[in-house]
């Protein structure tokens, strides 16, 4: 008997990197996301293919229970060995999965592209931890790292705020219905942010002390979260830009990239990939098709409601 499970993608809207230190960080559960589907096997081996958004497979191996027992951190990182990680880490949290079983035939099949950076590891996190009933936030933590917001993205329809207290992850349901949505926009940057080297190289190299500018993203953070004014909204996302330009030692994505363009711009998540936010008055399709880049998606498409 087959089972299938699903996740949301997600966008950190505000909080990038600080939620890492307790930073109440909002973000939106995406319409994108990814399925989990579970049949029976043999050989004590798992066969597994992932599916792109397009039906395309990105990801086809055969992987033994023996590899997910005894798997060691290897020198070399590779889809198969992060892959395997998770499932190492999942054995250990639940080994009745590769202890009372024949084997499986796994796959997963995306609803965005692979390269966009909505969470593909993420979701696949938390589909497995939903097929071996275990916590998908310990999972997380034990086998990729991160706060967590993904996760909670993952597991919920609506939008939140997210923190890390004493190291326990804490998801608050929040109200964010703008009368502007129809001026907020989604623009892939064209190239995949690799969210754990990222996280990495801001854990060693930050060079401040995070309480005073906590304070300060959360303060903005409330502001989107309750204005219904476009261009105070616009305002304050450029200023928590700013703000976290400075934190990371590096220029904005509109300074950039943008530098000309008349509203505003905000980096979301891992900085230097990805998607970017966009408030504008008017539709900035053609500006950002002329600069190369064409994934320009509506928030009414983008964002669960």
């Amino acid at each position: 008997m087959k089972q299938e499970f699903y996740s949301n993608g997600k966008l950190l809207i505000t909080g990038e990197y600080l939620v890492l230190d307790g930073a109440k960080a909002f973000a939106l559960p995406t319409k994108f996301g990814q399925n989990l589907i579970i049949g029976e096997g043999k050989n004590q081996e798992i066969t597994w293919k992932s599916y792109d958004s397009d039906g395309k497979i990105w990801f086809d191996e055969n992987i033994s229970f023996a590899e997910i027992s005894s798997f060691q951190i290897p020198e070399m990182e590779s889809v198969k060995t992060t892959l395997l990680e998770i499932l190492h880490q999942a054995f250990l949290l639940n080994p009745d999965f590769i202890q009372t079983s024949k084997g499986y035939t796994i796959s997963t099949q995306l609803t965005f592209p692979r390269k966009w950076g909505l969470g593909t590891s993420s979701t696949l996190i938390n589909n497995i931890a939903q097929w071996l009933q275990i916590d998908a936030f310990e999972l997380l933590n034990n086998s990729f790292g991160g706060s967590g917001y993904d996760i909670a993205c993952a597991q919920n329809n609506f939008p939140v705020l997210y923190h890390l207290e004493q190291g326990k992850p804490m998801v608050e349901k929040v109200i964010f219905t703008p009368d502007f949505s129809q001026n907020i926009y989604f623009v892939y940057l064209n190239k995949k942010q690799n969210s754990k080297s990222a996280i990495a190289k801001y854990q060693t190299s930050k060079s401040f002390k995070p309480e005073k500018t906590i304070k300060k993203i959360e303060a903005l953070t409330q502001i989107l979260l309750h204005t219904n004014d476009l261009n105070l909204f616009a305002e304050t996302i450029s200023t928590h830009e700013a703000l976290m330009s400075h934190v990371l030692e590096t220029s904005t994505i509109k300074e950039t990239l943008f530098p000309d363009f008349e509203g505003a711009i905000k980096s979301l998540g891992a900085w230097g990939g990805d998607f970017i936010m966009v408030v504008s008055k008017e539709d900035p399709s053609l500006y950002f098709s002329s600069k190369g880049f064409d994934t320009i998606i509506t928030y009414k498409d983008m964002i669960l409601s």
